[in-house]
């Protein structure tokens, strides 16, 4: 088992939850239903995975959380580019966010490769 307020992919995936949060805030309220709330699941799952695996008794188990957590990643990425596509967020903005997650989807394939190098 791991501890996961330790890790610093955990701490990322936290860090990027709040900020999509405070960034949803600003989308219309008629979008609090349907793309605000995508997004907010989607962010709130990634870090929530790997808390989740760090409590799983394997390795191999651990990876199955980091995988869903990574697939979150992905679809958080899309959605961001949706809200950019629809206006909601310009450009600075779907940059920034969009480089903070594909760092935070760097580093959960590089704890994937730590494990399958533990194994």
């Amino acid at each position: 088992m791991h501890n996961f307020r330790e890790l610093k992919v955990w701490k990322m995936g936290i860090e990027i939850s709040k900020l999509v949060f405070q960034l949803t805030r600003t989308f219309p309220p008629e979008e609090r239903y349907s793309l605000t709330s995508q997004i907010n699941r989607s962010a709130i799952s990634i870090p929530s995975n790997i808390a989740e695996g760090c409590g799983r008794k394997s390795n191999k188990e651990f990876n199955q959380f980091l995988c869903i957590s990574l697939g979150s990643a992905f679809e958080l990425e899309t959605q961001i580019i949706l809200a950019n596509e629809f206006g909601y967020i310009d450009i600075t903005i779907l940059e920034n966010v969009m480089f903070q997650i594909h760092e935070l989807q760097k580093m959960i394939g590089g704890l994937q490769k730590s494990l399958y190098i533990q194994s």
